[in-house]
């Protein structure tokens, strides 16, 4: 197993986002959105939204990595893949388990509205 975040995983452009926002199929806690749409790939692909609100490049670029680094680190594989967006709004910037914790939570409970 690959230890990267391959291009293939990630979402790209605004339709892709649009399209995932469209399905209206969403989850939050704390400062953590999760917008969820199948898709028709065998794996999940990730897309980041971070407003300028949240702070500087150098904060958001922080929170962006820790974020993939915790979706990664999680493998979601299945029989049907799901595009996610993950909007995140101003807080303080928590650790990597935390992020990890919200993520599994947040999927878990996406996941069961999609069946």
């Amino acid at each position: 197993m690959s230890n990267t975040f391959p291009k293939s995983r990630q979402l790209h452009g605004p339709a892709a986002f649009r399209r995932v926002y469209d399905g209206r199929i969403r989850e939050w806690r704390g400062p953590i959105t999760i917008y969820s749409m199948p898709n028709s790939l065998p794996y999940y692909r990730l897309g980041l939204s971070l407003p300028r609100a949240v702070g500087t490049n150098v904060v958001r670029n922080r929170i962006k990595r820790l974020l993939r680094e915790a979706f990664r680190v999680m493998r979601f594989e299945g029989e049907i893949g799901y595009d996610l967006v993950i909007a995140v709004r101003k807080h303080e910037s928590m650790p990597f388990i935390k992020y990890q914790q919200i993520l599994s939570e947040l999927v878990g409970t996406l996941l069961t509205k999609h069946r």
